[in-house]
């Protein structure tokens, strides 16, 4: 485990499509669980869905991981949805808060959560997003809330204060894990950890920055002054 773990009460999720790096993290004990969505898998060049989620799963059968539906029409999310379900391992079935066109995906995810399936409802921005999801989720049935902090930064908003109350919503959903999604730094897993999240998930290059915590950074100042210079030598630049 790495120095962050003993400080934070948030798990850390390697959100990728990388079934490589994904088990060398599960193997160094890096990470608690796994996510992952059509993007990342249409950017790592998978083309078999269902085969990479499989090998995924075995793999990495004992640790929660995420795979998304991906139709625009609810009864095909359904169907997506329920075939998910039935890959084993600690399978999660990520469901979009609406579709393309806008259209609540509440109504689906209350069906499949109040009959037992594990949820991840994914791409929320907005409190009463959080709130509507909240509503609907069986009380103690698994599911994550995957509230996508970073991207509500991106548009200059502070996330803290949303995570904050999204923690609040969902404290009466024992079931329920709040996840902080799309950090931008390393900074973000402190932040979700004093929000109240249980989750972080984050690509491998915030991952690989855990290394870092606690470290000296008179030292850090140093090693970064060293940087500058080795690739200064190495290009072979000069002033005259």
């Amino acid at each position: 485990m790495t120095r962050a773990s003993g400080q934070l009460s948030v798990k850390v999720f390697m959100d990728g499509a990388d079934i490589g790096a994904m088990r060398s993290a599960y193997e160094d004990g890096f990470v608690q669980g796994f996510t992952t969505n059509p993007t990342l898998m249409r950017k790592s060049g998978i083309t078999d869905y269902e085969g990479f989620a499989r090998a995924a799963i075995a793999a990495i059968p004992d640790l929660p991981i995420s795979f998304e539906v991906f139709s625009d029409e609810f009864p095909d999310m359904e169907r997506e949805a329920r075939a998910i379900a039935s890959w084993g391992g600690q399978t999660y079935i990520k469901v979009p808060i609406t579709n393309t066109r806008g259209e609540s995906s509440l109504p689906l995810i209350q069906r499949l959560s109040f009959e037992g399936l594990p949820i991840n409802v994914t791409a929320i921005l907005t409190p009463e997003q959080i709130r509507a999801t909240a509503a609907v989720l069986a009380p103690d049935v698994p599911s994550i809330v995957s509230v996508f902090a970073g991207r509500i930064a991106d548009t200059g908003i502070d996330p803290v204060p949303i995570m904050r109350e999204a923690a609040e919503i969902l404290k009466d959903k024992p079931g329920a894990e709040l996840l902080w999604a799309s950090p931008r730094e390393l900074l973000n897993l402190f932040q979700a950890s004093e929000c109240g999240c249980h989750i972080l998930t984050a690509t491998p290059d915030v991952i690989k920055k855990l290394e870092l915590v606690g470290k000296d950074l008179a030292e850090y100042s140093l090693e970064t002054v060293q940087m500058f210079y080795k690739d200064a030598q190495a290009a072979g630049f000069k002033i005259i």
